[in-house]
């Protein structure tokens, strides 16, 4: 099904460049030799109505129409278990929640994110994962109060967030925070994103609010749009006929997320092994969120959206994803990566 559905996709796009340049050629041939053809008893209707590429394009649109009712029908029920699909109650009783924050350089911010954490109710634990920071990140997070955990090498984002999931296990924490240390994020946030855990397994923040983000933020207009179109397309993914699938995505690209222990405990093992420690998948550091949410849904984990602050960076962005040319390179990176997961 996933080749399908990657066909379907891939040939979607296709189709649509073909009929869009298939109706500009003949607008513009209708335009400029328009006066003749009417004087030769002539419509811009019979032009396109004798094309023999448009008998070719009703055929490939046809075909693929047909194709996705086919899929869309295989696909009636991408969830055997009912209960995914209603409220259930399963409160945390004296949560504990762990905060996992990877940092690489960011002695600008580090201090006040560690701090606007280790504030919130219920926060046992603050474990700062630095990927080798060459500066004082290291310094000024045990300072602050964190728990640091420094690596030999600078191994990526994504090592540190498997590191740090890894470490949370080792504690009695029942929620683990997964956030960043550019102050992005805000540590009150959890106050409506936690509550939410009583009803599902994994609570991911959403930065698509306008009105919930600050002016110069990293979010720009191309991003936003990319992240939501990438979401909207993780959502017909995991489509359901009969329960229009198990999830409703915005922002594909968030890392900011709260998750139950024993979620966690479910999906960890796919992509750690626990008793050597050695990381059995790797995706990319720009990869990690849409990674977690997919290996989540494929693991029936009850996953929502919640609308969270999304503040301007502190410092400067170690992977330059905000700009016009890298944030292409991105698009096309999760895209890729979201059909063949």
């Amino acid at each position: 099904m996933r080749n399908i559905f990657t066909l379907l996709v891939i040939s979607a796009i296709f189709l649509f460049f073909i009929n869009i340049i298939f109706v500009i050629y003949h607008f513009v041939i209708w335009s400029t030799e328009g006066i003749h053809a009417v004087f030769q008893g002539m419509s811009l209707s019979e032009n396109v109505y004798y094309s023999t590429y448009f008998k070719w394009i009703i055929l490939s649109d046809v075909v693929w129409t047909i194709g996705l009712i086919i899929f869309v029908f295989k696909r009636k029920q991408y969830k055997t278990d009912i209960d995914l699909y209603y409220l259930i109650q399963k409160p945390i009783i004296n949560p504990k929640i762990c905060v996992i924050i990877p940092t690489f350089n960011e002695e600008l911010g580090i201090k006040q994110v560690v701090e606007d954490y280790i504030k919130q109710k219920n926060v046992e634990y603050v474990y700062v994962i630095d990927n080798h920071s060459s500066d004082n990140t290291v310094k000024i997070a045990e300072k602050c109060g964190a728990t640091v955990f420094t690596k030999k090498n600078n191994e990526g984002f994504a090592h540190s967030c498997v590191m740090g999931l890894q470490k949370a296990l080792q504690t009695d924490a029942n929620i683990v925070v997964l956030t960043e240390a550019d102050g992005t994020y805000s540590g009150a946030d959890l106050k409506k994103m936690v509550p939410y855990l009583d009803n599902t397994d994994m609570v991911v923040g959403s930065r698509e609010i306008q009105v919930l983000s600050e002016k110069g933020n990293q979010n720009k207009m191309l991003y936003l749009w990319g992240n939501f179109l990438l979401a909207k397309l993780v959502q017909i993914k995991f489509f359901s006929l009969q329960h229009m699938g198990v999830i409703s995505l915005t922002d594909i690209g968030c890392s900011y997320r709260c998750i139950r222990r024993e979620a966690l405990e479910k999906i960890i093992t796919q992509f750690l092994d626990l008793k050597t420690g050695e990381i059995l998948v790797k995706p990319k550091s720009g990869l990690f969120a849409p990674f977690t949410t997919m290996l989540g849904i494929k693991n029936d984990l009850r996953i929502v959206e919640v609308p969270i602050t999304f503040k301007k960076r502190i410092g400067i962005s170690k992977t330059e994803s905000d700009k016009k040319d890298k944030a292409l390179g991105y698009a096309l990176e999760f895209f890729w990566f979201i059909l063949r997961s």
